[in-house]
């Protein structure tokens, strides 16, 4: 049996598939999960954090010391066990997340040096390109005046250049 051809339309955007491979799950986002590990470690370096880490771990001992002793879930005498695999736990996750903050400061931080070495090499050509300029004008000036231009000289001329100019620019009062 011949399969009949589907008729496709061009004139509306084609759905999602369907069907087994069709079906995705949207990925979740890097820079979502960037902005997760920033904030871990935004908040595992505050005073709040270590003061809370603190507060835990004397609660933890206190309970498991001072309760009864049925009411007690980690035992004095092995040393806290549990409450060492907690920590260590909580340390194996810090120690990857902080990292990744870091590459993403560290990738933001070359970033902005490298459009400061851009700005950088603009002002230099800037700067360049207006020495260039007072050069011309003080050789031209040197030319008009047939002689070794100083300071005063240089303000007289322009002074006089701009004053013409002035002059060029006002209306005719007729």
């Amino acid at each position: 049996m011949a399969r009949s051809p589907k008729k496709v339309s061009l004139e509306a955007p084609r759905g999602r598939r369907s069907g087994v491979l069709g079906a995705r799950n949207p990925q979740p986002s890097r820079d979502r999960f960037g902005r997760f590990t920033e904030w871990v470690a935004r908040a595992m370096g505050t005073p709040q954090f270590l003061a809370m880490l603190s507060l835990f771990c004397v609660v933890w001992i206190a309970w498991n010391t001072l309760a009864p002793e049925r009411f007690q879930f980690d035992s004095a005498d092995l040393g806290f066990t549990a409450l060492t695999l907690v920590l260590s736990l909580q340390a194996s996750y810090a120690a990857p997340l902080i990292l990744l903050a870091q590459n993403r400061q560290d990738d933001r931080d070359r970033v902005q040096i490298e459009q400061d070495r851009q700005r950088a090499e603009r002002n230099l050509a800037d700067t360049e390109y207006l020495a260039r300029e007072v050069v011309a004008l003080r050789m031209a000036i040197s030319d008009l005046t047939d002689g070794l231009v100083t300071k005063e000289t240089l303000r007289t001329e322009l002074k006089t250049a701009l004053e013409r100019l002035d002059t060029d620019d006002r209306p005719d009062p007729r």
